[in-house]
């Protein structure tokens, strides 16, 4: 069985950003993640009627919980232990799990977990201790990975076979994946939409 590949948006909005996320849908993309710095709801909600109606149904969003039901939106995720859902919300709920020991306890109450840091991510500005070898073994045989467990935190390409191995349901690729697009020079952005292709692949 696959895994579920994750795209997650750069953390600030940018020229063509909805152009790009539209090219990857149409490419296959069916996980995409929104989360960005900024607090205005007014730029998320631009970008969100930029992309095609059809494919909201594929965006999970980490701020403004009230666009996902208004868009019909995909879910949304709650980056930290101080978010709440909004009152009364029915959707899907992902959580971010920064703390392994608190994976079990987190699966239980959402959909799914990304489970934070699991390789070093040179722009991760917390410094969340990256995990071990011995302790994502330690991880796998108690159980606590699974279909329902995603790794975030500086996953390539080339990681995704150990990821697998692990028995993640899903990745989570982010700075690695944007860092192969030159927003000055890419004007077709096919170096983008062939890495996406590669990481399809390999997920498969």
């Amino acid at each position: 069985m696959g895994m579920k590949l994750v795209v997650m948006t750069k953390s600030t909005y940018f020229v063509e950003e909805d152009k790009i996320l539209t090219l990857l849908f149409e490419a296959g993309l069916e996980h995409l993640h929104i989360s960005k710095t900024d607090e205005s709801s007014l730029y998320l909600e631009r970008l969100l009627m930029l992309i095609p109606t059809k494919y909201h149904k594929y965006i999970t969003v980490y701020q403004h919980f009230d666009m996902a039901k208004k868009l019909s939106l995909a879910g949304i995720h709650l980056d930290n232990l101080e978010v709440e859902p909004p009152i009364g919300y029915k959707g899907q709920i992902g959580r971010t799990c920064k703390n392994s020991m608190l994976l079990k306890e987190m699966r239980k109450n959402s959909d799914y977990v990304i489970l934070k840091n699991v390789y070093e991510d040179s722009s991760d500005a917390t410094k969340t201790p990256v995990l071990s070898s011995m302790e994502l073994t330690e991880l796998k045989k108690q159980g606590r990975l699974g279909k329902h467990v995603y790794a975030m935190g500086g996953v390539t390409l080339e990681c995704i076979p150990e990821l697998k191995n692990y028995g993640f349901g899903g990745v989570v690729v982010g700075n690695d994946f944007w860092n192969k697009i030159d927003l000055r020079a890419d004007t077709d952005f096919k170096g983008i939409l062939n890495y996406f292709h590669q990481l399809r692949q390999a997920t498969e």
